[in-house]
């Protein structure tokens, strides 16, 4: 079946499935293939369980006539995505960078919701199978889309932006993540940059950072058509200055030569202002009024443990543990000893990922944490541990063993930040503060 023809059997079952536990009725179930399974031998259970069809990639699975069988079936999943896209005119933002990806599209989208009918990538569903399911959850109610593009590695922007074809984009900041599938700093600007290009070659508009000299650079070098700047300096369609941290962000921020307006955010970090003015940027460019952009900032409350303010009965926690890298990492130490707190205590966990830069970086970041005055220092993870004969902190292997310490010895009454990368699951420690 050709992706046109398959494109109709679409529109008349318009929702995609992919894992058979979560069968949506009369869906269209793809059998992707995993590192550890071939949902091909999921197909007739997906059919059982209510799915109208089933697109499979070996014949030995094509049980009846509601089995489609492709060639393979995450490039049909693609093609699907970037031929429905192909019907839609509508904007679309798409978003990619090191750090901050999430916030600001979750920020720009509750920014634009105020006015539009948007759909923008649900949690980080933003790789080679997140993008073209995002696309295809798009029906004609909606107006403006906000797609998050993440990459590891070289040219994979490059294939999302041919699925999602954004018209405006946005690159929030250029730092030392992925850098083992990137090949480096480097790497990660080239890889990201992939973004812009897409956007000189299709005549789009850009969003850029002003006070980033390494996007403003990547912008210039391509000689993109259309720029429009945001940041806390002069010569920005839209400039800000943080006025509080304590802990929720609050900033005031202006239209070019306009009047100021102050808004309160229920995010934590200084590093997030960046971000919010992103969004802000987003708004003004579509036409949003002051008061109507600062609603979307103010009502956006941050989930899934990105910069999410915790108390519980002794602690006031910073939950900030779904990524880390060590750009991330370092901003976040930033951040705590910028915080007016008394008890301050830094629980990190290793960060993903780094390939040949990982002792360094591991290095760099428990240096960085000595030199802020704080009360505690935990590091947990065996890359951190190669370095427990550093004096003034203390190393745990394994989160367990963190575990089993704070049993003994919790922390009470502090100001907590927790931030490790994804696969530490430092979540687990929270039942002790």
């Amino acid at each position: 079946m050709t992706t046109e023809q398959l494109y109709h059997v679409y529109l008349q079952h318009p929702v995609i499935s992919t894992d058979t536990r979560k069968i949506i009725p009369d869906s269209i179930f793809f059998a992707l293939k995993g590192d550890r399974f071939d949902a091909n031998t999921f197909a007739e259970k997906a059919l059982e369980a209510g799915a109208a069809y089933a697109v499979i990639d070996n014949a030995a699975y094509k049980k009846n006539d509601r089995c489609i069988l492709v060639g393979d079936v995450l490039t049909r999943l693609q093609d699907l995505a970037r031929h429905h896209r192909g019907q839609l005119n509508i904007p679309v933002i798409g978003l990619t960078g090191s750090n901050g990806k999430t916030t600001t599209k979750e920020l720009i989208n509750a920014v634009l919701a105020q006015r539009f009918k948007t759909h923008a990538t649900f949690g980080n569903l933003n790789n080679h199978i997140g993008v073209p399911l995002t696309i295809l959850a798009i029906d004609h109610r909606i107006e403006i889309a906000v797609i998050e593009m993440g990459a590891n590695h070289q040219q994979e922007i490059e294939l999302l932006c041919s699925i999602a074809q954004p018209t405006h984009g946005l690159i929030t900041n250029i730092g030392k993540a992925h850098l083992e599938g990137f090949g480096g700093i480097a790497g990660v600007k080239k890889g990201k940059g992939e973004l812009f290009d897409y956007i000189k070659t299709h005549n789009g508009m850009a969003f850029v950072s002003g006070d980033s000299p390494a996007l403003l650079d990547m912008a210039e070098d391509r000689s993109l058509p259309a720029v429009i700047k945001y940041g806390t300096g002069k010569g920005n369609a839209i400039s800000g200055e943080l006025l509080e941290n304590a802990p929720y962000l609050k900033l005031r921020w202006k239209v070019a030569d306009g009047e100021y307006h102050i808004t309160q955010s229920q995010l934590t970090g200084a590093y997030n202002l960046d971000n919010i003015l992103a969004a802000i940027c987003v708004g003004n460019y579509w036409g949003l009024s002051p008061d109507t952009v600062k609603a979307g900032i103010e009502g956006y409350a941050p989930q899934n443990n990105r910069s999410q303010i915790v108390k519980t009965t002794t602690n006031t926690l910073i939950c900030d543990y779904y990524n880390a890298n060590p750009s991330s990492m370092a901003v976040a130490i930033d951040n705590l000893d910028k915080l007016d707190a008394i008890n301050k205590v830094l629980i990190l966990g290793d960060m993903f990922e780094l390939g040949d830069e990982a002792t360094a970086e591991h290095a760099f970041i428990i240096n960085k944490a000595l030199a802020i005055p704080v009360n505690q220092r935990i590091f947990i993870g065996p890359d951190f541990y190669k370095h427990s004969e550093l004096a003034n902190a203390t190393f745990y292997q394994t989160v367990e063993d963190a575990m089993d310490a704070f049993k003994v010895n919790p922390v009470l009454n502090a100001t907590i930040l927790v931030k490790g990368s994804r696969g530490m699951a430092l979540e687990r420690l929270l039942a002790f503060f």
